[in-house]
């Protein structure tokens, strides 16, 4: 079963991108360099619920 996470931006804390994750999948908390359309930069994005 997959489920549904947002990527949030660090810097403005908006929800720009969406991701699908297996569910029994344990670990860490994605985090990634993405653009953010909002602060007009790339920024630090984690997952988020």
């Amino acid at each position: 079963m997959r489920v549904t996470y947002f990527l949030v931006c660090q810097e403005c804390k908006r929800k720009n991108y969406t991701i699908r994750k297996r569910k029994d999948k344990k670990g860490q908390k994605l985090e990634l360099r993405k653009y953010c359309k909002f602060c007009k930069k790339h920024t630090l994005h984690k997952e988020s619920r």
